[in-house]
């Protein structure tokens, strides 16, 4: 099992393509590595792509602390350095695309380019939507510490993340999967940066970015996404028709289609 002890903590990854240019994929909370499974081999027709376990997630190493998204930030920097892989292309799901999108604020040099796919930065939210999702968050995470734990993943699926019913749609190794990392999505909960971002930072970061979103994704996200397209100074913008929160795993094949474009025009230079 490969692993990398970085900022003192053993961090389980995978790494696949020999040729090409580097390719980092940041999964999001409840999840791991896994998440990319349906579109890595894809990905590594053409590039050097690696997967890993967030700090505390699955095969990862989860301290007897909670962790903060500071502490995964540094991670992200010190794998990408310890596999030798900057400058990269750097693409986060979820959560992952909050962490990616800090370390562009924190780090630019280890970038080439930059994709995030409905990053949960809710304190760029007006109050009243804010407020509201909070709310729920609150709920999750006081259903967890109360020790149901299936009964607040089940609540953060059918009410943040895909919606009504579809916990008993989701294959029962990703249910698994979600209620195994359920403590992490705690820690993050309680980490008072989790959903923050200086936007002031990422107006510093002039390498490409790609952001992206479902057309059937979390109806909060677009005002996020047009804060951040506003702030990033070489932002584009993508819908992925017909997904979900999840467009790595729902709609795979055009994905990697629109992530590897994305790629594809960063080397050639080229904006459209």
């Amino acid at each position: 099992m490969p692993t990398a002890v970085v900022n003192g903590v053993p961090l389980f990854y995978e790494q696949s393509g020999d040729h090409g240019e580097p390719l980092v994929l940041v999964h999001g909370s409840w999840v791991d590595h896994h998440n990319w499974h349906a579109v890595a081999p894809l990905f590594a027709r053409s590039l050097r792509v690696l997967t890993y376990d967030r700090r505390g997630h699955s095969q990862s190493t989860r301290t007897d602390r909670p962790y903060s998204i500071r502490e995964e930030t540094a991670d992200l920097a010190a794998l990408i350095e310890h596999r030798g892989l900057a400058p990269a292309h750097i693409v986060g799901s979820s959560s992952g695309g909050s962490v990616v999108l800090r370390l562009a604020a924190e780090r630019p040099d280890l970038f080439r380019s930059l994709a995030v796919n409905e990053p949960p930065l809710i304190d760029l939210l007006p109050n009243p939507i804010r407020q509201a999702v909070t709310a729920r968050t609150d709920a999750i995470v006081a259903l967890l510490e109360a020790g149901d734990t299936e009964g607040g993943v089940r609540q953060f699926v059918e009410t943040i993340a895909f919606g009504p019913g579809m916990w008993e749609q989701i294959p029962s190794e990703v249910r698994e999967t979600v209620t195994r990392n359920a403590p992490t999505f705690v820690d993050e909960m309680h980490d008072p940066d989790f959903f923050s971002i200086a936007l002031r930072a990422l107006g510093r970061f002039h390498h490409p970015a790609l952001l992206t979103l479902g057309e059937r994704g979390i109806p909060f996200m677009p005002p996020i996404a047009e804060q951040l397209a506003a702030a990033l100074p070489r932002a584009q913008r993508h819908t992925f028709a017909g997904a979900g929160h999840e467009p790595e795993q729902s709609h795979p094949d055009d994905y990697v289609t629109i992530i590897s474009a994305f790629v594809t025009r960063t080397l050639t230079g080229t904006t459209v």
